[in-house]
């Protein structure tokens, strides 16, 4: 673990109601969140992105205010609504590691300030039961992964499912492939550099949900 990572998980309807003036989350986010059919989905959507801008803005000690997303894709490039977050700070990339994930009303956020410029991060939340639709095992997980399962108890299977899709969303965030790469042949059991999130700013994980943080 990088001793100046921070990690921190927040409820986002608590983080939406406490935002006050939020900054500003720029063009390509603001019409992202117009397309969402859901209001829910997009109070979420916008929650998320205010928190990631505030934890930035925390980790350089600087106002939000200062910070102009700047997401990248690898396939579409630089100033999208998707792909690797990252800020602009007085003109230029700001020097921060960053990674996000929400799921089930939840966000994880880790971020290290003044990285080498390699460093990259992935991390993921995941509910134990994103993982239980019929053919998810022959779709995600490798041969090793399914001898794995079969060796654990029915009833702790989807908890160990939702983990290991975790640890994959993680790295495949971390590299920056996503699911380009065919998660059925990515085996996370023995894999350096990812590893389980049991406990996230000295505390655990709200029931039922898992995580997992990759380093690279």
């Amino acid at each position: 673990m990088i001793d100046d990572l921070l990690l921190e998980v927040h409820r986002l309807d608590d983080m939406l109601a406490s935002a006050g003036h939020p900054p500003d989350l720029g063009q390509p986010a603001k019409r992202r969140a117009s397309r969402f059919a859901s209001a829910k989905d997009r109070d979420e959507f916008v929650a998320a992105r205010i928190s990631l801008q505030l934890f930035a803005a925390t980790l350089l000690n600087v106002e939000p205010q200062q910070l102009v997303a700047n997401y990248h894709c690898p396939q579409c490039g630089q100033g999208q609504d998707h792909g690797r977050p990252g800020f602009l700070l007085d003109g230029g990339p700001a020097p921060l590691a960053l990674s996000a994930s929400r799921a089930s009303g939840w966000l994880l956020l880790a971020g290290v300030a003044h990285a080498p410029e390699e460093l990259r991060l992935g991390v993921d939340l995941e509910s134990t039961g994103t993982a239980t639709f019929e053919g998810f095992d022959d779709v995600a997980l490798t041969a090793t992964e399914k001898r794995l399962l079969s060796t654990i108890p029915d009833q702790e299977r989807d908890s160990q499912r939702a983990r290991l899709w975790a640890r994959k969303e993680a790295w495949l965030k971390m590299t920056g492939e996503g699911l380009r790469h065919n998660p059925a042949e990515l085996d996370v059991l023995e894999r350096r550099g990812v590893q389980d999130l049991d406990i996230v700013g000295g505390r655990a994980l709200p029931d039922g949900l898992v995580a997992a943080l990759a380093i690279g």
